[in-house]
């Protein structure tokens, strides 16, 4: 009796464990709800913050074909849907900026050899501000840019990428220069040992950002223009449209370093400004910054500068009568040669005699770095608001050799607080 029951029990048992294995598998064999991975719901928001779709093939093979072309030209972003808006509570900035874009561009004088050098500052530029604006950049060059050199530059670049070639005449000695003279000059700068002393394209890329660069065909498309070289860094973000700015409060001309320029490059670089002045006093503006570059009244130059390897400006002012007109009376005077006259005092001068004070701007908030000179903003919730990561021990703001203390008294600006701690 006991074997019977215990056999009743192990076919009892079988039966449950046959109906809980067929209640296991119906279940398994029907619709499955997906339960999405961590990394599945990342790529999902990706593509919501990017407020279009993941790109299909057919949108990534036209982004290749155009990527081949001289002038690299991007699609138009989708427009974000009110369900893909990001969220900025949690830090995260907006696939692009609102508003409509201002008619600018950066622009950069590079060599096939700076591509890994300013591939770096594209990065730079980028990363901290042109992510948000999709901005278009004009490479220039006085030899044709390689394949290399367009492929990784138009890769890093969101806006557009244009390569352009600089006219020869743009790029050589005029005729009115004694060639002879002039490697005179070069050969005694060499043996006095002065930086670029001896370099015949130094002196043509100097009489070229100061006189061409923005006549060049690529650059008539614009009105405002960021330079940007090699090898340079930013150090916060730059959270508004900068040329937006410019505009918007009349300037048309920005630094963010200055500096004493070397005394023996230009010994009569203010000769010729002053022939200017009296040949076309019609050109000089009231409320100019005569003060930043003069402690006389304009009898002699104090050699200030804005470092124009930094610059945000007006193209239409580099256009107009009187700047073109200062260049051609300088350029005649053969001091780009004879000398070795540097674009950043030629550009100074033109701002702070034909511009009034106002119509400058230091951008303090654009921390910056190109050898060997730093600008890291002074005041500490300057830096933590726009996420800094300069040492502000580097900064060349109050150093003696700099001239943003002049700039700054001229305009009657308070400096930051713990400014004195930086000199």
């Amino acid at each position: 009796m006991a074997g019977t029951a215990r056999y009743l029990r192990y076919i009892l048992f079988a039966f449950v464990c046959i109906i809980v294995i067929f209640f296991i598998s119906s279940s398994s064999s029907g619709p499955r709800q997906h339960l999405q991975s961590a990394s599945d719901i990342l790529k999902e928001q990706s593509s919501k913050w990017r407020g279009s779709d993941a790109q299909t093939p057919a949108k990534a093979d036209a982004e290749k074909a155009g990527s081949a072309a001289t002038a690299h030209v991007r699609p138009a972003a989708a427009t974000p849907m009110s369900a893909t808006t990001p969220n900025l509570k949690a830090g995260l900035p907006p696939p692009k900026a609102d508003g409509s874009h201002m008619n600018a561009t950066f622009v950069t004088l590079a060599r096939n050899s700076d591509v890994w050098e300013i591939a770096r500052s594209i990065r730079q530029v980028e990363d901290r501000f042109n992510k948000r604006y999709n901005y278009d950049w004009v490479f220039l060059n006085d030899a044709p840019f390689d394949d290399t050199f367009k492929k990784v530059t138009s890769a890093l670049t969101s806006g557009n990428a244009k390569y352009g070639l600089i006219p020869e005449q743009h790029w050589s000695f005029p005729s009115f220069i004694d060639q002879e003279r002039a490697a005179a000059v070069r050969e005694d700068m060499r043996e006095r040992k002065i930086i670029y002393g001896d370099s015949i394209s130094y002196r043509h890329m100097c009489r070229y950002e100061s006189g061409f660069f923005f006549r060049h065909p690529l650059m008539l498309e614009y009105e405002w223009y960021w330079r940007v070289e090699p090898s340079i860094e930013l150090f916060c973000d730059i959270e508004y449209d900068t040329f937006r700015f410019m505009a918007e409060n009349k300037k048309k001309y920005s630094f963010v370093l200055s500096l004493y320029e070397y005394v023996e490059t230009i010994p009569t670089l203010w000769e010729s400004v002053k022939g200017f002045i009296k040949e076309h006093p019609e050109h000089i503006v009231e409320n100019n910054s005569m003060g930043f570059l003069s402690d006389d009244g304009g009898k002699s130059y104090n050699h200030c500068h804005f470092w124009s390897n930094f610059e945000i400006g007006n193209l239409d002012w580099l256009r107009s009568k009187a700047y073109v007109d200062y260049f051609d009376h300088l350029d005649h005077d053969g001091g780009f040669f004879y000398e070795r006259w540097g674009d950043a005092p030629v550009h100074s001068i033109a701002a702070g005699l034909m511009l009034r004070k106002d119509e400058l701007h230091f951008f303090n908030d654009i921390a910056y770095y190109h050898v060997p000179f730093t600008h890291c903003p002074t005041d500490e919730q300057v830096r933590l608001n726009n996420k800094c990561h300069c040492n502000p021990k580097d900064n060349f703001d109050w150093n003696g050799y700099s001239c943003t203390s002049r700039f700054f008294e001229i305009n009657s600006m308070k400096k930051p607080e713990g400014w004195e701690k930086q000199q």
